[in-house]
C-alpha cells in the first residue's frame, strides 16, 4: 500500500526540521566514533601489547552492553524525554573513551571501550534519538523523517573515519580517543531539540494505544509473530555490520591491498549510507516495510558473497563499499517504522530497544568471532561466509512477517 509522496506538516514545521537536524548531528558523532573502532584495533593491540582477541572482545562487549542497555534507555526516554538520556549517555561514552586512552590495559579497555561506551551509545543513537524523531513526526511521514535523520547521521561516519586515521598517524591512538571523547560531549546539548510530541492521527493510532501500560505492550510484542520475526532478523543485521566495520581494514591488508584502502572503504560506506538511509525511509513511507527489508537483506548477502569469492581489486573494494553503504543502516528507519505500524509510538523507544537487543547480540558475536577465528585459523574466511549466509536467512524471515496492528490491550486477568 502506498502513502502520499510528501507530508507538508513535516517540511513546514521548523521544530520538526530542527529535531531531524539535531538527531542527525548527535548520531553523526555517536555512530561515526563507533565506526572508527576498526581503525583503532591494530594500533591498540600493537601499541599496548594486547592481543587482537582482547581488543576485539572489548569492541564486541560494547555492542552487547549497548544492546542490554537499549531497552532501558529507550524506556527512560519514553518517560522523561530525550534530553536527560542523551546527556547521561554522552558523558558515559566520553568517559569510556578517556579511560581507554589514558590507562590502556585489558581491564580498563573492557570497562571503558566495552561497558561505558556501550551504555553511552545506547543513549545517543537509534533507540533514543531516532525514536524521538519518530514520535515528533506526523504518522504519514514517520519513516521518511527517521530515514532523513539516519542519512544525516551517516555523515559522521564519512567525516570521523578520516579524521581518526589522520590523528592516529600523527599523534597516536590515545590522542585520537581523546578527540573522539570531546566530539561526543559537544553534541549532547542538542538533545533539547528532540523533545517534541507527534500530532495525533486517528488513521494510524488506536484510541486506546496510549493507555496500554508498558508491561502489557511488551506482552503483546512477545506474542506478535511479526515482531518476533523482526527481532530475529535484526540479529543478522548486527552480525553483518559489526564484523565488516571491525575487520574490513585488516582483511584488506591481508589481501595485499593498498595501505589506507580500508579507511577509504569505511568512509565510502558512510557516504553511500546517507543515500541508502534516505532511500529506505522513502521506500518505507510508500511500501510495506517488511518486504523492503527482505530485499535489502537479500541484496546485502549476495554482495558479501560476491566480494568474498571474486578477485580483489581497488574497483571491487570501492564497489563493495558503495553497495554495502546503500544497505547499511537503512534497516533502522524501516524496522522502527514497522514497530510503530504494529504498536503505535507510545512505547516505541522500549519496543525498538528490545528488538535492538537482538541486533546487538549479533553485533557482539560478529565483532568477537572475527578476532577469535582469525587468532585460531589466521583467516577471516569462515566468518565472511557466515555473514553472507546470514543475509539470506534474514531475508526469508522478513518476507514472512505479518505486520498486523495491535489495536487493543489484553483482557484484564481475573
Amino acid at each position: 500500500m502506498k502513502t502520499p509522496a510528501h507530508s507538508p506538516s513535516l517540511w513546514t514545521s521548523p521544530a520538526m526540521g530542527l529535531a531531524v537536524l539535531a538527531a542527525a548531528l548527535i548520531m553523526s558523532a555517536a555512530m561515526g566514533i563507533r565506526q572508527s573502532f576498526g581503525l583503532l584495533l591494530g594500533p591498540l593491540a600493537v601499541g599496548e601489547g594486547l592481543s587482537i582477541t582482547t581488543v576485539a572482545f572489548a569492541i564486541a562487549l560494547h555492542n552487547l552492553a549497548w544492546g542490554v542497555a537499549q531497552p532501558f534507555a529507550g524506556a527512560a526516554a519514553d518517560r522523561h524525554g530525550a534530553l536527560p538520556v542523551v546527556l547521561f549517555g554522552a558523558f558515559a561514552y566520553a568517559g569510556g573513551l578517556i579511560l581507554a586512552a589514558l590507562a590502556p590495559n585489558t581491564a580498563t579497555l573492557i570497562l571503558g571501550m566495552g561497558l561505558l561506551v556501550g551504555i553511552g551509545i545506547s543513549c545517543t543513537s537509534f533507540g533514543v534519538v531516532m525514536t524521538a524523531v519518530g514520535k515528533a513526526a506526523p504518522p504519514e511521514a514517520r519513516t521518511m523523517a527517521m530515514g532523513l535523520a539516519s542519512a544525516g547521521g551517516s555523515f559522521g561516519q564519512a567525516l570521523v573515519v578520516p579524521v581518526v586515521q589522520s590523528v592516529t598517524v600523527a599523534s597516536g591512538v590515545a590522542m585520537a580517543l581523546l578527540v573522539l571523547a570531546a566530539l561526543i560531549v559537544t553534541t549532547a546539548p542538542l538533545g533539547r531539540l528532540l523533545c517534541r510530541k507527534s500530532p495525533p492521527s486517528a488513521a494510524t493510532a488506536s484510541p486506546t494505544s496510549s493507555q496500554i501500560p508498558l508491561r502489557e505492550t511488551l506482552i503483546q510484542a512477545g506474542r506478535h509473530p511479526g515482531y518476533r520475526l523482526l527481532t530475529a532478523g535484526f540479529f543478522a543485521c548486527g552480525f553483518q555490520l559489526a564484523f565488516i566495520a571491525t575487520y574490513l581494514p585488516g582483511y584488506l591488508s591481508l589481501c595485499q591491498m593498498p595501505a589506507g584502502l580500508g579507511a577509504t572503504a569505511l568512509m565510502l560506506i558512510g557516504l553511500f549510507n546517507m543515500i541508502g538511509s534516505w532511500g529506505c525511509g522513502w521506500l518505507g513511507g510508500r511500501y510495506h516495510q517488511a518486504p523492503v527489508l527482505g530485499w535489502l537483506y537479500l541484496i546485502r548477502g549476495v554482495v558479501i558473497a560476491a566480494f568474498v569469492f571474486l578477485p580483489k581489486s581497488d574497483v571491487s573494494v570501492v564497489a563493495f563499499a558503495a553497495i554495502m553503504g546503500l544497505t547499511w543502516l537503512g534497516t533502522v528507519p524501516l524496522t522502527s517504522g514497522l514497530i510503530a505500524r504494529m504498536f503505535g509510538v507510545s512505547h516505541l523507544g522500549a519496543l525498538f530497544g528490545l528488538c535492538f537487543l537482538s541486533h546487538q547480540l549479533g553485533s557482539f558475536l560478529g565483532a568477537w568471532a572475527g578476532g577469535l577465528v582469525f587468532d585460531l585459523t589466521g583467516s577471516y574466511a569462515p566468518v565472511w561466509i557466515a555473514t553472507a549466509a546470514a543475509g539470506g536467512v534474514a531475508a526469508l524471515l522478513h518476507f514472512l512477517i505479518d505486520s498486523r496492528r495491535v489495536d487493543a490491550p489484553f483482557p484484564a486477568r481475573a
